[in-house]
């Protein structure tokens, strides 16, 4: 804080009322009525109101901001006409701040700040006092409320909202045009002194702009500031509290002016003449070059429009204006040809678009300029006569026959020899050649119309001293018809003849086609080639005929197909003809003339019967054969049957060996005495299609007498089966039939147990097993039977 600043507080100070002198005391009013005077009133519910006498009354204190002393600033004391000074009241303190920014001494009242206040923090403080009895705590004085109010200091400056500022304004304004208006704010209390009273200077800006000192508003000082001269400018603003006055606070800010444009100068070209080049061989559309006026404005107010408005080449040229680089783009309009003229001269005029009337006194906002453009020669191409031939030639031409010529110059002022050729991807077949010299085409090959009626080629003129400069010609090739194809039937047709058809019916319509294309149309005549007796051709002379009969009825039997030949002619130069040959079957028909059938076979059947019955009849018969076949063979197959379930079976009886029978005797079934046949040789090898099992390991007993004709009779059957395919892969004949030689257990019948001597040992039938079980305990307990008896 400076000097003076600590001078004007003091000031101050002097000035206003000291708190801390001041001893606010709260008396009893006077009251001259008689104290036992009460005021009555009526209220709406008709209750007596008692007016309550106050016994205090509180002031506003006053306190400054900013305190720096080292003890607690004095506000001020509070004292109720009760206390009576030996402590039996107690002062109590609430409200804003109370107990911490602001405390009160309860025995004597006074009220301290505690730490130094900040109005622009909170200008004032609303409290509410109170005094009690000590002793019981009930209030003497009834609840009053005060305020405490902060005088204010000017310990704040002035601030601006933005530190930089950015504002424009056009160029050649005049003077006192408003450019931007600057606010600053101060924080001090404005009702209060001159502490928020703002005066604005400009410190850095002048002579081109000021500011006014009230409002803040910076408006142009100097006249036709020039854009072009000085764009950007910096202009800083003070802010000052106090009214301006020495000792007051500030603040700055900077404000970056920016001259806007105006159309206040006009394009010029930096040239008056332009010498632009351009080969005589460029196409139609080719840039030769660009012209560009300067304009030193910006944006629209820059923008030029170039035109070509006078000179010898105004239809030879145009002019177009490039938007982005705002220059004049010159193109070729027709084409050049050094030969013919060699320098052309334009005036182009370049103006500005966007003119500001406000500134026509500154001259024409245009400019001219002349442009000579020179056409340099170069060695062209070939040009041919024409841009394009069309040749007509007949199809039966002779070979080597010339069907036209191309012609071709050098435009060079210097002229050279051309050669010609084709181009033979567009003439495959080499059909045509061209003269190399002359540029005649003549055919190589034989034309046919039929076959391509058109020719397309392309045929290549170049310099002979310079090949590689080429020009292509389209040369069309149309090949014109002659009369040199004979006409044919249009399509093959497929014509019979009912068996009972009369004379003069129609059974076929012809027509012809030909190849050729005649001017006049196609007419075809037909006619036979002989007399036939059968048939007969009208002519519809509509390029159609009528095959007619010529007599009634047809036999198939006897002819079943005729053939008919038919001239056709054309009337044509020279004329054409051929014969066609019509196939004419004889065919069975309805009574309607609708064709049944054609085929001669078809006779031997009977009449109705439809292929479809024949093939359903010949498809039943193989099928019977099928089935007769089968039967057939699963008869045969029975037959061969080795294991057959008859009681007439030799094997059946054998099986059946349970049934004695009567003996050699019982003859009913067969002779057994066929079977005997002692000179029998057993034949002991096994049966391929038979494993044997073993259940047991055998028991070699004395053998039995063999039964070598039995054996042999069933050992003849089995090799008899063995080669028998027929044969089932088993045999249960020799199972029961036979026992053979090498049977262990011999036989166990019981009749011939008597005969035998001594008892016989049946205990190994109880090794066999548990099926063998029940014989063992029958024969194995004979000495047991024996020792009980």
């Amino acid at each position: 804080m400076t000097t003076q600043q600590v001078l004007l507080l003091l000031l101050l100070w002097m000035w206003l009322p000291h708190p801390c002198r001041t001893e606010m005391l709260f008396r009893r009013t006077p009251d001259l009525r008689p104290k036992s005077f009460v005021g009555r009133a009526s209220g709406n519910d008709g209750k007596v109101i008692h007016r309550q006498k106050r016994g205090w009354m509180w002031n506003q204190f006053f306190l400054l901001e900013e305190y720096t002393g080292s003890d607690y600033q004095y506000v001020g004391k509070l004292h109720s006409d009760q206390d009576k000074g030996d402590g039996s009241l107690k002062y109590i303190l609430s409200g804003d701040g109370a107990g911490t920014l602001f405390i009160i001494d309860e025995k004597t009242g006074d009220i301290h700040a505690t730490r130094r206040i900040d109005r622009e923090e909170k200008a004032f403080y609303t409290l509410r006092a109170q005094a009690i009895n000590r002793r019981t705590l009930r209030p003497v004085e009834p609840e009053s409320e005060f305020v405490i109010k902060i005088h204010d200091i000017n310990d704040n400056e002035p601030t601006f909202p933005e530190k930089i500022y950015t504002a424009s304004v056009p160029e050649m304004s005049v003077v006192g045009t408003s450019v931007v208006q600057v606010t600053a704010t101060d924080a001090d209390d404005p009702s209060y002194g001159n502490s928020a009273r703002i005066i604005y200077s400009i410190l850095q800006g002048q002579p081109y702009f000021s500011v006014e000192p009230e409002t803040g508003i910076i408006r142009t000082a100097l006249p036709n500031m020039n854009r072009e001269n000085r764009e950007q400018y910096q202009v800083v603003i003070q802010a000052k509290d106090m009214g301006g006055q020495m000792g007051g606070l500030s603040g700055t800010t900077t404000v970056n002016i920016t001259l806007t444009d105006v159309n206040d100068n006009p394009p010029r070209f930096p040239q008056s003449t332009i010498h632009l080049r351009i080969p005589e061989s460029s196409p139609v559309g080719t840039a030769i070059g660009s012209v560009k006026a300067t304009d030193a404005d910006t944006g629209k107010n820059a923008e030029v429009e170039y035109r070509i408005i006078d000179g010898d080449g105004t239809d030879m040229f145009d002019i177009m204006t490039q938007k982005d680089t705002q220059e004049g783009i010159i193109t070729v309009r027709k084409p050049l040809d050094y030969e013919t003229r060699r320098l052309y001269t334009l005036k182009v005029e370049a103006e500005n678009t966007h003119v500001d009337p406000r500134f026509y006194y500154l001259g024409p906002f245009k400019d001219t300029t002349i442009v000579k453009i020179s056409v340099e020669d170069v060695d062209e191409p070939p040009v041919f006569s024409r841009s394009s031939y069309l040749f007509e030639v007949h199809e039966d031409i002779e070979l080597g026959t010339i069907i036209g010529t191309v012609m071709a110059r050098d435009p060079d002022s210097a002229s050279s020899p051309i050669r010609f050729s084709l181009d033979r991807h567009t003439d495959l077949d080499r059909i045509f050649n061209i003269h190399s010299g002359n540029g005649s085409i003549y055919t190589s090959k034989p034309l046919d119309r039929e076959i391509s009626q058109w020719h397309n080629l392309s045929v290549i003129a170049a310099e002979i001293n310079n090949p590689k400069d080429t020009t292509r010609v389209p040369v069309y090739v149309r090949i014109l018809d002659v009369n040199d194809n004979a006409p044919q039937f249009a399509v093959f047709y497929d014509t019979f003849v009912c068996e009972n058809a009369r004379a003069g019916q129609l059974i076929q319509t012809i027509s012809a086609v030909d190849k050729d294309d005649p001017l006049g149309g196609q007419k075809f005549f037909f006619s036979l080639a002989a007399v036939n007796p059968n048939f007969t051709v009208q002519d519809n002379e509509d390029n159609t005929a009528r095959i007619l009969t010529r007599r009634n009825g047809f036999s198939r039997h006897e002819i079943s197909t005729y053939l008919l030949p038919v001239v056709i002619s054309d009337n044509d130069y020279p004329i054409q003809s051929s014969t066609g040959t019509l196939t004419i079957r004889v065919c069975a028909c309805d009574s309607q003339g609708n064709m049944q059938s054609c085929s001669a076979e078809a006779l031997l059947l009977p009449a109705g019967l439809s292929t479809g019955a024949l093939v359903a009849i010949l498809l039943c018969i193989v099928i019977l054969l099928v089935i007769v076949v089968l039967f057939a063979a699963l008869k045969r197959q029975r037959k061969k049957e080795p294991l057959i379930l008859s009681k007439e079976d030799i094997r059946d009886n054998i099986v059946s060996y349970n049934d004695e029978g009567g003996g050699e005797e019982d003859t009913q079934a067969f002779d057994i005495g066929t079977l005997r046949n002692p000179a029998a040789i057993e034949d002991k090898k096994l049966r391929r299609d038979i494993i044997p099992e073993t259940l047991f390991v055998p028991r070699r007993t004395p053998s039995a007498p063999d039964n070598t004709d039995v054996r042999d009779f069933i050992n003849q059957r089995l090799k008899e089966h063995d080669t028998d395919p027929s044969a089932p892969p088993y045999d249960s004949l020799a199972t029961y039939a036979y026992e053979g030689n090498d049977s262990i257990a011999e036989s166990l019948s019981s009749l011939e147990s008597g005969t035998t001597e001594g008892d016989q040992n049946y205990d190994y039938l109880r090794e066999w097993g548990p099926r063998f079980n029940k014989l063992a305990e029958m024969y194995g307990g004979g000495e047991s039977d024996k020792d009980t008896s």
